[in-house]
């Protein structure tokens, strides 16, 4: 079945849409060494040779879906290769052969906890979505001045540019000390560092913030910070089933 390239190879975890479109755009992707195009229509089952940053690609056929819980420590970065070789998400992966693997969303640096990953892009582009309104829960450290009035304020949206951001669900859990209290909040969207931003925009600083659930799916309490675990079958399809169709 023919498809546009773009998202053959951002489903096959080269990129997002985004940056292939990018790369298409500078005549980085070649097609039995032609440039391809915007829109261009493709099979991957025909032996048409695809290059992507002179790289030629190779599309694994019906490979069985997988999925992996990984338990992200502060200082990581969701990226696969950093030029100033920073520890990243994937480096302790295990080995996908003829495959990449996805993430689906990101933290960033100073973030812990919960991610995903996969190895079909189709999947992760629809987990993360905004129109399928996945929750993603966190639990929150923050210093500053909060009563009733602010955590409404939060609920109801507050403005972050020209958007408005709001929490589905925030609430008090404790009270570190007189500075910090932590908070359990949930999003319904995986906006970078939109968390930070919020409490930001009301005078208020994250002094640590940790992913504890995306969707069904929850951090295992006995899942070491960078460590990984197959996600089992029952959960993943309860997961796949949050997708609106």
């Amino acid at each position: 079945m023919k498809e546009k390239i773009q998202k053959i190879l951002a489903d096959s975890g080269y990129g997002s849409r985004r940056y292939i479109e990018s790369i298409i755009q500078q005549g980085n992707v070649l097609i039995n060494n032609k440039k391809a195009v915007i829109g261009q229509y493709f099979d991957k089952n025909q032996s048409e040779k695809v290059f992507l940053n002179k790289k030629q690609i190779f599309f694994k056929q019906n490979e069985k879906l997988k999925m992996i819980i990984y338990n992200k420590p502060e200082g990581e970065i969701c990226t696969k290769s950093d030029p100033q070789k920073r520890s990243t998400v994937f480096d302790k992966l295990p080995t996908l052969y003829l495959n990449r693997w996805i993430s689906v969303g990101r933290l960033d640096i100073n973030t812990k906890g919960l991610l995903l990953f996969t190895n079909n892009g189709a999947l992760a582009h629809q987990l993360m979505h905004p129109k399928n309104q996945i929750e993603r829960e966190y639990y929150i450290r923050v210093r500053g001045k909060i009563n009733a009035n602010i955590i409404d304020i939060l609920k109801k949206g507050v403005k972050i540019k020209d958007n408005y951001i709001s929490f589905k669900s925030i609430e008090l859990i404790s009270n570190h000390t007189k500075k910090n209290k932590w908070f359990k909040g949930v999003l319904c969207e995986g906006k970078n560092r939109e968390i930070r931003l919020i409490f930001n925009a009301i005078q208020c600083q994250v002094s640590k913030l940790i992913r504890v659930r995306y969707g069904n799916i929850f951090l295992p309490k006995n899942l070491k910070e960078g460590r990984w675990k197959n996600l089992n079958h029952i959960p993943l399809k309860n997961l796949c089933n949050l997708i609106k169709q």
